[in-house]
């Protein structure tokens, strides 16, 4: 018993060194939609759609890409202007865009396939020395990224010759959900907004920076979220009679319908969103051995304000634990968590050395968290 404490704690105290977070951003598109303007278009209303998400606006991209948005981000991240595009940024201080080394963008909504969302990040920032590449685990896309990223960078450092070293990387969630959303879907339209969240992390072997990580998949299977992938098969020479028009390919026994819109059972995502951030946050508080009462902020993914609301009461923690802001954002899946990372770091509510929780949970079904110091 003895032994297996002494390892629990040497790994803890491994944990304890290098990645760090000196940089946040965020970018909105410039268009603000009221749930008095969602009212024009579909049977609700503001007080309905407060009531049960937390939402009063979101904001719908019209002129800006996915690229245009993640790339203000990412500057804001850096420390640099943001051009034509509303930012806000927190950061240590100027970084040289040459410095870094790693790019991973979370998307669900990219510009386009080939180039990936990440390399045209890329190359509208001019991130030369880079490494880009895309990760799809939908809303807990924030910590996936964050985790891959520690991961990346923890092993470049232990041995040099396996990787390119990485001492900086920036990790962006970009979603353009105005695009996939059913605008005539009372129960979908309101939930979904668009734009960017980036975060940007260094390996600094005197901060404690990233202590624990937890992620875990779930199988979904009655297809709770899901959105096919829409083909054009007009041309397709090699389907059997009448197989040419159907739009999607089955990706599993239950096939996913033929819909160009997100498809969601609500009451069934509230349910596993409450149970699994809950477990992902206790967990990572297990592996870092810690308790929530030594945590100053908890960053969910802003899905519903009840979801959090709810987590908050099973936990027996006050609301204002948790960092929401959801009211004039909306759902913005992938970007969401490391928007309110940015809000939280702009508002003074994280300071250096404040223990945080970042946690997320989406399409997958996907759910995880990190725990890391400011």
């Amino acid at each position: 018993m003895l032994h297996n404490t002494t390892m629990r704690e040497r790994c803890v105290k491994e944990a304890y060194v290098g990645c760090t977070v000196i940089g946040c951003g965020k970018a909105l598109p410039k268009l603000s939609v009221s749930n008095d303007d969602l009212a024009k278009l579909v049977d609700t209303s503001d007080e309905w759609i407060v009531k049960r998400t937390g939402i009063h606006e979101r904001c719908i991209a019209i002129s800006e890409s996915s690229t245009d948005l993640a790339a203000a981000a990412c500057s804001a991240a850096l420390g640099a202007e943001g051009g034509s595009i509303e930012a806000s940024s927190w950061n240590l201080g100027q970084v040289d865009p040459e410095s870094i080394d790693l790019l991973i963008c979370m998307t669900i909504t990219p510009d386009a396939t080939i180039p990936c969302q990440a390399s045209l990040i890329k190359m509208r920032l001019g991130l030369s020395n880079a490494v880009a590449f895309d990760l799809n685990a939908a809303c807990s896309g924030c910590v996936y990224g964050i985790t891959v990223a520690e991961n990346m960078m923890r092993a470049s450092q232990s041995a040099p010759g396996a990787c390119n070293p990485i001492r900086r990387a920036l990790v962006v969630g970009v979603e353009r959900l105005s695009r996939i959303v059913d605008w005539t879907d009372r129960a979908t339209c309101v939930l979904f907004g668009d734009g960017a969240g980036a975060v940007l992390l260094e390996w600094n072997e005197s901060r404690k920076g990233i202590i624990s990580s937890f992620l875990k998949n779930t199988d979904d299977v009655e297809l709770t979220l899901s959105r096919a992938n829409m083909f054009n098969r007009a041309l397709f020479p090699f389907d059997e009679a009448g197989v040419a028009a159907q739009s999607n390919d089955a990706a599993y026994d239950c096939a996913i319908p033929v819909t160009e819109y997100i498809g969601m059972a609500g009451r069934t995502v509230f349910k596993f969103a409450t149970t699994a951030m809950r477990e992902a946050i206790e967990a990572v508080l297990e592996r870092g051995d810690m308790t929530v009462d030594q945590v100053a902020r908890i960053v969910p993914h802003q899905a519903n304000e009840r979801i959090i609301a709810h987590v908050a009461k099973k936990m027996e923690v006050p609301l204002d634990l948790f960092q929401v802001s959801i009211g004039s954002s909306a759902n913005t899946s992938a970007a969401s968590a490391l928007m309110a990372l940015c809000d939280a770091y702009c508002q003074g509510r994280i300071s250096q050395g404040d223990n945080v929780v970042m946690a997320g949970f989406g399409g997958g079904l996907t759910s995880g968290a990190v725990l890391f110091e400011a």
